[in-house]
C-alpha cells in the first residue's frame, strides 16, 4: 500500500427538495439527471483522476504536492455543470419532481492536500487515511452559501493572491478531527452564469427516449433509484384518504 502527497476534491451536487415523494418515475429521472450532471463533472476534471462515485458526488485526486490547479479546475467543472444543467432545464418533457427540479440544482466541492494511502483493487484505486476522512467531514460544515469551494490551509496558501483576497475564512470543528482553519470561496466568483443553449427539437426529444430507456430499470424497480445520494431523503405517499 502506498502513501502519497496528494490532492483530493469532492465535487457534490445538491439542490433537489430534500423531502421527495416516493414516485418511481421523478425518483428514476432524478438518477438519470444526476448521472449525467456527473459525466459532465467527470468530463472536465483535467488532470483530476476519480477516485470513485459516491452517489451524488464525485471525489477526484490528483498525485503530487501542486494545488495551482484546484480554482482553475473547480472553475472548468462548474461551467460544464453549468452548461449540462441549462441543457436539461430547456430540454425537460416532463413534469415529475425529478425534472423539475433540474434549475435549482447546485454543485459545491470541498478540496484539502495531504497524505494518503493508495490500494489498487483491480482496475479500481482505493484512498485511504486520516486526510480523506477529513475531506469528507467537510461536506458538512457551515459555509453560509449555496455553491463554493471550501479548502484547508494546505490549498489555500498557494492559491494565487487574488484568488485568496476573494475567499472567506471560517473555523469548523469536524467530528473527529478538532478546529480546522479553513476557507472558502463563493463559486458565482470564480464563473458567472452561462448563457441558455438554444432549443433544438431533435435533441429533445432524443434525450427524453435515452432518459426513459436509462430509467426504466429503476422504474420497474430492478435497481432502487438515489441509493446513497446525500442530498435526496425519499418519504412515502401517504396512503388514499390519509393526510
Amino acid at each position: 500500500m502506498a502513501i502519497e502527497k496528494a490532492l483530493l476534491l469532492i465535487a457534490d451536487i445538491g439542490g433537489y427538495t430534500r423531502f421527495m415523494r416516493q414516485h418511481r418515475f421523478g425518483l428514476a429521472h432524478a438518477q438519470d439527471t444526476v448521472a449525467q450532471l456527473l459525466e459532465a463533472v467527470i468530463d472536465a476534471s483535467g488532470r483530476f483522476k476519480l477516485a470513485k462515485l459516491e452517489g451524488d458526488a464525485a471525489f477526484f485526486y490528483a498525485v503530487g504536492e501542486d494545488t495551482s490547479p484546484v480554482a482553475k479546475q473547480v472553475a472548468a467543472i462548474r461551467r460544464a455543470f453549468l452548461e449540462r444543467r441549462e441543457e436539461l432545464v430547456i430540454d425537460r418533457m416532463c413534469k415529475c419532481d425529478g425534472c423539475t427540479q433540474v434549475g435549482n440544482l447546485t454543485l459545491k466541492f470541498v478540496a484539502h492536500a495531504g497524505e494518503v494511502a493508495f490500494q489498487k483493487v483491480k482496475h479500481l484505486t482505493e484512498l485511504a487515511g486520516v486526510d480523506v476522512i477529513l475531506l469528507h467531514r467537510m461536506l458538512k460544515n457551515d459555509v453560509p452559501v449555496s455553491e463554493y469551494v471550501l479548502m484547508t490551509d494546505a490549498v489555500h496558501q498557494r492559491l494565487e493572491p487574488e484568488l485568496r483576497q476573494l475567499s472567506q475564512g471560517l473555523e469548523h470543528d469536524f467530528e473527529g478531527m478538532g478546529r480546522t482553519p479553513t476557507h472558502y470561496i463563493e463559486l458565482s466568483s470564480l464563473v458567472s452564469s452561462m448563457p441558455a443553449p438554444r432549443p433544438n427539437l431533435l435533441r429533445k426529444l432524443w434525450n427524453k427516449l435515452t432518459m426513459e430507456l436509462r430509467s426504466l430499470k429503476y422504474v420497474l424497480g430492478f435497481k432502487e433509484a438515489c441509493q446513497g445520494f446525500r442530498n435526496v431523503e425519499v418519504i412515502e405517499d401517504a396512503a388514499p384518504g390519509k393526510p
